[in-house]
């Protein structure tokens, strides 16, 4: 099942998508709530609802404005330094390898839907890019072990963890650098773990107008997904709707020589095997 949050009309709603056409949930089941995050919330019966979903009630999909899937969660977490030859390129600038998972918020306010412009703030020129297997928490879980952890997800989204770098690298929390408006797409959609299959069997790819700069697999992570959800439940609560930012690849701008940052006017393209893509155009910020 594909999940998208999408604006058909002027209106706001929750659907799935099915073939070209995008099936509304609540109104074709009014027992269902009309948010994803109230979805998610509302737990493992409602999205057997969902799946269970049939209707006349739905649009096309070259019609629906697809918006960011999960716009609130309380948490939008990001694992640094998570592919192997990512670590080894970002050596080059002077970061060295963590003795274990290395992890930082984003604000919730940078998130951005999956072909929204992205901002080049005013305050920096040193915009980079970073595409990521974005999973979404499911269930509410605590002390969660490796081997149960598959349970708790709800399903996987393509982000793209944009970075302001000089912001960034400024502080050792990376949390403001990794936050600026507009600097968090993901999408185009969540893509349940029924029909996704193995998450750590999928190709990820970045492209910067038509140039492919990452590309790897995502069983390449140093710890996996499920490591870190065990990780992380062990210092707090996961709620549903809270999204880990999983790693990035190799090929990020920073570290090529010279940087090749992001301007405006480039195109990002993220993209992964079994979810799909999200494109985003680089602006300046307004005023």
């Amino acid at each position: 099942m594909k999940l998208v949050t999408y604006r058909h009309h002027g209106k706001t709603s929750i659907g799935k998508v099915e073939g070209d056409r995008v099936i509304d949930l609540p109104r074709n089941d009014a027992g269902l709530p009309d948010t994803m995050l109230a979805l998610l919330q509302a737990g493992p019966d409602a999205m057997a609802r969902a799946h269970a979903v049939r209707g006349d009630h739905a649009v096309p999909l070259v019609e629906a404005e697809l918006l960011a899937p999960l716009p609130n969660p309380s948490k939008f977490l990001a694992i640094g330094m998570n592919y192997r030859k990512h670590v080894e390129e970002a050596a080059k600038v002077g970061v060295t390898t963590p003795p274990t998972q290395v992890w930082f918020n984003m604000q919730v306010s940078c998130i951005n839907g999956p072909f929204g412009d992205v901002h080049l703030p005013k305050v920096s020129d040193k915009l980079d890019y970073e595409v990521e297997l974005c999973a979404v928490i499911g269930r509410r879980c605590k002390h969660v072990s490796r081997d149960k952890a598959s349970a708790y997800v709800a399903g996987y989204m393509v982000c793209n963890d944009v970075s302001v770098r000089d912001w960034q690298l400024a502080t050792q929390t990376m949390t403001i650098g990794k936050s600026f408006d507009t600097c968090g797409p993901t999408g185009p959609w969540i893509v349940t773990p029924d029909e996704l299959g193995d998450p750590h069997a999928l190709r990820l790819r970045m492209w910067v107008n038509g140039e492919l700069r990452q590309d790897d697999e995502t069983g390449a992570m140093i710890h996996d997904i499920y490591a870190q959800i065990a990780h992380l439940s062990t210092a707090f609560v996961l709620e549903p709707g809270d999204l880990l930012a999983t790693g990035t690849p190799s090929g990020v701008g920073v570290a090529m020589s010279p940087a090749r940052y992001l301007q405006i006017g480039d195109v990002m393209r993220a993209e992964i095997d079994g979810i799909g893509a999200i494109e985003n155009r680089v602006v300046a910020e307004p005023a």
